[in-house]
């Protein structure tokens, strides 16, 4: 019999698959992964303590840092919490545009997702036709907050500015092409023959496996269970609109990729309703009158939210102070990747590029 032995791969800290400084510790019998030890705090900047530093408002653009690739999305977690310890209503045009800005950002993040996946898999067409649209999203976004990616656009009561006009024919005309847009990713990527064979029964999620483990987003629903923040307990006026919570049926990488597919499609859905409803509104004021100085009153507040990668959740303690006594974020990402072990156990190695990126984490947020 042929005596084999274990060896010890390093994949990382600096690896196109790891989508940024991750560092997995392989060890392969061969071509098959027998573990894989996810190694964090590459990009480890202290931003919970630092909070302890700065005021309620100068947290902000710390949030932006955290998923920066849905960087609005971290600023409104962040925002209605603090809202939430201090009782402050929002206008509700500001409620709106949160919406708006939040549901673009949500689609900026899934285009790099499924673009980067096909990446991955060797497909660069497939890469650049979803950065094409994400780039007109940055663009409006911009328009908006001045900004390409760490807007700090939000404001405790509201947000920084109401929209542009010229930001209503941009989007109104993106509005136009995007379904088209997400057909034609469809049949580049999704209907792809060899994209199927690498993604399709690899790296399956068992539902309870992905309940037991708190892991949320696309990845639990890829998994078939059907919880989407924004149904099951929404926030903000999220309870306005209709759209629909697009699942996975066996919980593999093909499952995962489906479900960001289909979310952009919603997040459409939820845009146009948003800007309907925002037309009939009269013009008014997108911030609450707040205290120029922020102190909330001592206690502590956890508030959550549906990101791009799931759910994502702020635990401030106040201590009647300027500045916050104690953060913790949930991050989303974090608890995502914590079961690459398992789920790559018994996988090729090409394999483990697939499944690493069907989780679609960002480090950033991993590390915070």
């Amino acid at each position: 019999m042929l005596r084999t032995e274990e060896f010890v791969l390093n994949m990382g800290p600096q690896h196109p698959a790891t989508h940024g400084v991750l560092r997995l510790l392989l060890t392969m019998d061969g071509e098959t992964v027998v573990k894989a030890e996810p190694i964090i705090g590459y990009l480890h900047r202290g931003i919970e303590k630092l909070a302890e530093s700065r005021t309620y408002s100068q947290f902000i653009p710390y949030t932006d840092r955290l998923d920066y690739l849905a960087s609005m999305l971290m600023n409104l977690g962040y925002v209605q919490a603090i809202e939430k310890m201090m009782g402050i209503e929002v206008p509700e045009r500001a409620e709106y545009i949160r919406v708006i800005t939040s549901e673009m950002s949500r689609i900026c993040s899934h285009c790099i997702a499924v673009g980067t996946f096909a990446l991955d898999l060797g497909a660069f067409t497939g890469f650049m036709y979803p950065l094409r649209e994400r780039e007109r999203l940055m663009d409006m976004l911009e328009m908006i907050t001045g900004s390409r990616m760490t807007f700090s656009y939000m404001r405790i009561g509201g947000v920084a500015a109401d929209l542009p006009e010229e930001f209503y024919p941009a989007m109104e005309e993106f509005l136009k092409i995007f379904p088209a847009c997400v057909d034609e990713y469809d049949g580049l990527i999704t209907g792809n023959e060899i994209f199927q064979a690498r993604t399709k029964n690899i790296g399956v999620l068992k539902p309870e496996t992905a309940i037991k483990y708190s892991m949320s987003g696309p990845v639990l629903r890829g998994s078939g269970v059907n919880y989407d923040l924004r149904k099951a307990r929404p926030y903000g006026i999220y309870d306005r609109f209709d759209f629909d919570v697009p699942v996975g049926e066996k919980g593999d990488c093909f499952d995962r990729f489906r479900c960001r597919m289909e979310e952009m499609r919603q997040s459409q859905r939820i845009i146009e309703q948003a800007l309907e409803q925002l037309a009939e509104l009269p013009p008014g004021p997108v911030i609450a009158k707040v205290p120029r100085v922020i102190k909330p009153p001592k206690g502590e507040v956890y508030h959550e939210i549906e990101s791009a990668k799931g759910i994502l959740g702020y635990y401030v303690v106040s201590d009647g102070t300027t500045n916050p006594y104690r953060i913790h974020v949930r991050r989303p990402s974090f608890l995502n990747l914590d079961y690459i072990d398992q789920l790559c156990r018994g996988w090729k190695l090409a394999d483990l590029v697939a499944i690493l990126g069907s989780l679609d984490i960002v480090l950033g947020e991993v590390d915070c």
